[in-house]
């Protein structure tokens, strides 16, 4: 190199080639040679192609050359879609490329070559780029595309679908009757942010219908119901997350088929049912750091397929059948005193009803009323010890799944007027307003739901 630098000091001329350019240059800069330094980028000037552009828009970076750091630069953006097409452009930046595809100038005849080169690109290095798929796609002009390549091209893509968020809750419905009348093990988790239903069903686990779902403390409890001969049981069935295996716990003082169940301080209450013989009005609560039931008072009414919920420290029951009607009466729990209480009854008739709190209210939904399957829902104000009506479901259904989920109130499955149903609604107490959701896998009545919150 010394040699070249000397033959130029001497003859003024040099034999430049693209092989030894930048070498020369750098030579020349460290010893301060200018006409040299401008004779390489008039050279790096006339030679730029698609193939080096963005080598030499890199290494005018480092040595002060704006005027051929604009040109190269330049360069890259007008023969974008041929530049993206070469080494050098697989071997810039995440930054690099995001500077280079945000401009308002880059010459694109269409949209989709930027989205291509970029997922070309990450691709090149799967597992340290992808992580990058964000900030560059969000510079890709979805407007300027055209709809059917969205379709068929963009929204497919792995890197659009995206590595999902996970979420803050998990829902399960936990076993329950089939179409066919027949009872199921089928246990299936909703994530209701991305809207999806998954099979975790453990075929070993017997099957149970009309039986209460609660969890606590890192557990799913099955209480109660049916068992698969259809007799009514007081087996407690635990699920561990961690291992995925079930086993039994302290069982009920009762029997109790068709049981209404929820958490409160710590511990799951189960209220009446059925045990063959009686409609039950008892009621106990399980302390699982003892695994022992307590007994507590009995309600004022006789009630299986009613449903409870907790709210502000009381459990508040509604609805059901005494053995003799359906029942709109409802009472409200405190375990501070130990005592029942009547509060107002609701405005219809409601058994194998929804109950559940929300929006610091107690809403009661569907059931049946001794002659129809209801749609209507109601909702309880405890300041003010009134009901009002609310919108209807779209769906008709008794026997379901209810659950409130990231602030949204969620009927599952149910029966709805001949058969069992696999179909899912929201409401939303902001808009007063019914939607549908993703329909379940599997058609059930008779099902228990419990959300798992706080996930690690």
């Amino acid at each position: 190199m010394m040699k070249l630098i000397i033959e130029f000091a001497y003859t003024d001329s040099v034999n430049m080639t693209e092989s030894n350019a930048r070498t020369l240059f750098m030579a020349a800069d460290s010893i301060n040679i200018v006409k040299l330094m401008q004779i390489c980028c008039n050279f790096f000037e006339k030679t730029l192609c698609p193939n080096n552009c963005v080598g030499i828009w890199q290494f005018t970076k480092t040595y002060h050359t704006p005027e051929l750091h604009l040109k190269a630069f330049h360069y890259v953006l007008s023969h974008f879609e041929a530049v993206v097409f070469c080494e050098e452009f697989m071997q810039l930046s995440a930054q690099d490329v995001i500077d280079i595809i945000s401009r308002d100038n880059l010459n694109v005849r269409q949209e989709a070559p930027v989205f291509e080169a970029i997922i070309r690109w990450i691709t090149h290095e799967p597992q340290e780029r992808e992580g990058y798929a964000y900030l560059l796609l969000s510079e890709v002009r979805l407007s300027m595309m055209p709809t059917e390549y969205i379709q068929s091209y963009v929204l497919p893509n792995k890197l659009i679908l995206g590595r999902p968020r996970l979420p803050s809750a998990i829902l399960l419905a936990i076993g329950g009757l089939s179409s066919g009348r027949d009872l199921t093990n089928v246990i299936e988790a909703f994530d209701v942010r991305a809207n999806h239903w998954m099979n975790i069903t453990i075929l070993s686990e017997p099957p149970r219908a009309y039986h209460g779902a609660a969890y606590l403390c890192g557990y799913v409890y099955c209480v109660g119901g049916f068992d698969q001969v259809f007799i009514a049981t007081n087996s407690v069935r635990r699920f561990d997350l961690s291992t995925r295996t079930w086993q039994e716990v302290a069982p009920m003082y009762y029997r109790r088929g068709c049981v209404s169940v929820t958490v409160l301080n710590g511990c799951i209450y189960a209220m009446g049912g059925y045990d063959e013989h009686t409609h039950l009005s008892s009621a106990e609560f399980y302390q699982p750091e003892t695994n022992q039931w307590l007994k507590i008072a009995p309600m004022h009414d006789q009630r299986s397929d009613a449903s409870c919920t907790a709210l502000n420290g009381r459990i508040y029951i509604c609805g059901g059948y005494d053995g003799n009607e359906e029942l709109r009466s409802a009472e409200c729990y405190n375990p501070e005193t130990n005592q029942w209480t009547l509060i107002s009854p609701m405005s219809s008739w409601r058994s194998a009803v929804g109950v559940i709190a929300y929006d610091n209210h107690v809403y009661a939904v569907g059931g049946f009323d001794g002659t129809a399957y209801l749609q209507t829902a109601e909702v309880y104000n405890p300041h003010t010890n009134t009901w009002r009506n609310v919108s209807s479901m779209m769906t008709p259904r008794c026997n379901f799944g209810i659950e409130v989920v990231e602030d949204q109130l969620f009927v599952f499955g149910g029966f709805s007027r001949v058969t069992s149903t696999s179909n899912v609604e929201y409401y939303d107490s902001e808009t007063n307003e019914w939607s549908q959701a993703c329909d379940m896998d599997v058609d059930r009545s008779a099902l228990s739901c419990c959300v798992l919150s706080g996930l690690p």
